[in-house]
């Protein structure tokens, strides 16, 4: 710096330059990156279906749609034969089958318990949003394309022993050094060409280099390669001045005006172009589906399927105390055997809808036909023994008190002997 009064450029900031010279405010960000090249991740292979779900998301789903079976069948086999079909095999298979079948909505058996109904309309929901993401995920793995970078951080060139490329005569070397890269893998590059070509035919796996120029290089061939990472970061860039020169302070507040105005910004798209494809996020970009989506939901109906079996203990216990207390007074298995017999069997008390008919298609409190004599008419008399017969049988209160006669019995006491109208009608013809 003894021969020059500045240097104006693209002159990076860096610690070990500020001890011979004295640097103005930089006039832009900086630091180290590296570019490398994309491809299309979409796989179209047998296992494809798995892929929109991440396995924690898979873990998490087959946890709830179990859970939610087990639930439903504890609100519902004392009530439902459906749930409670005998065997305990054939019940385990029914509660796998009807959790599952809610994933495409084609669960059986009507639910007769309301705390039941309110757990499988919270699922349904919950089915419907992840049904809904999933299909949209596997859409867009199946047809849409899918540019991923091949290298996702330095650590993995590291690793792999892989070559990297880099600016000739730039600081470059020294820091891939500090980061454990092996000097006879470091390729130098003298033009953005030289970058391009080494990219495509496979010398190098990646650039690194200062951030403004790989903008500069992805501008032009922003389809085929992706900024990824940050390596290093600087000061920026900046102009350079002998030490001790009047001239630093007045241009840095010239640079100040400029970066804090518009000009700047224009000057930054003309530079670097269409800047839209310069970075890429692999988390970003990728469409699978995490369980960090979808953990409100479960939490939800998780809340919602334990409150309501703990309501249904609860009033299970209340309805049965009296027989639990018997039991709780021999022995604290005694208990539990009484608690789990009395859980295991059906419940006696009808639960059907209260506009369910028998299964014969005769209505409650309906009389049977009565019968016919040959001829096809209903005699007074048998009219009589026919109601009497009815209103005496097993399932009515009984026979009638002493001292009250039936009108079927006046009516057959008034006919004894003689002739029904219909006799009196066959003897005419």
């Amino acid at each position: 710096m003894q021969k020059y009064d500045a240097v104006v450029g693209d002159v990076t900031i860096r610690a070990n330059r500020s001890l011979y010279v004295d640097f103005t405010l930089p006039f832009t960000e900086s630091g180290v990156s590296m570019v490398v090249p994309i491809r299309d991740e979409r796989r179209k292979d047998a296992w494809t279906f798995v892929k929109p779900l991440t396995p924690n998301l898979w873990l998490a789903s087959g946890a709830a749609f179990v859970f939610t079976g087990l639930v439903v069948w504890f609100l519902e086999h004392r009530i439902n034969t459906y749930f409670n079909p005998g065997r305990a095999s054939d019940q385990i298979g029914t509660v796998f089958y009807f959790s599952f079948s809610t994933l495409v909505f084609a669960h059986q058996g009507k639910l007769l318990s309301n705390l039941a109904r309110v757990v499988v309309a919270i699922w349904l929901f919950v089915v419907l949003v992840l049904q809904s993401s999933y299909t949209a995920s596997l859409t867009s793995m199946l047809t849409v394309q899918q540019l991923q970078p091949t290298v996702s951080d330095v650590d993995q060139l590291v690793r792999d022993g892989s070559k990297v490329g880099y600016l000739k005569d730039s600081f470059m070397p020294g820091l891939l050094k500090r980061l454990k890269f092996n000097e006879s893998h470091l390729i130098p590059c003298e033009s953005p060409q030289e970058y391009h070509d080494a990219l495509l035919n496979g010398s190098v796996a990646a650039i690194v280099d200062e951030i403004p120029y790989l903008k500069v290089f992805l501008s032009k061939y922003c389809g085929k390669f992706a900024m990824v990472g940050t390596i290093d970061k600087s000061s920026g860039l900046g102009f350079a001045f002998p030490k001790g020169s009047p001239l630093v302070p007045d241009v840095s507040t010239a640079i100040l005006k400029v970066t804090e105005s518009n000009k700047m910004k224009d000057l930054e798209n003309m530079l670097y172009g269409n800047t839209s494809c310069a970075d890429k996020d692999p988390d970003m970009a990728s469409s699978r589906l995490t369980f960090n989506s979808f953990w409100g939901l479960f939490l939800i109906s998780g809340a919602t399927s334990f409150s309501a079996l703990i309501l249904h203990l609860v009033f299970f216990l209340y309805e049965h105390r009296h027989g639990l207390r018997d039991g709780q007074r021999r022995s604290l298995l005694g208990w539990l055997a009484t608690l789990a017999k009395l859980y295991t069997q059906m419940d006696s008390r009808p639960h059907a809808p209260e506009n369910a008919k028998p299964q014969d298609g005769t209505a409650t409190g309906d009389i049977p036909d009565l019968p016919n004599n040959d001829n096809g008419w209903q005699t007074p008399s048998s009219i009589s023994n026919h109601a009497y017969g009815y209103l005496g049988s097993e399932d009515d209160t009984g026979t009638p008190p002493e001292g009250e006669e039936t009108p079927g019995r006046e009516i057959s006491e008034q006919t004894h002997g003689s002739p029904s109208f219909a006799e009196m009608l066959n003897e005419r013809s």
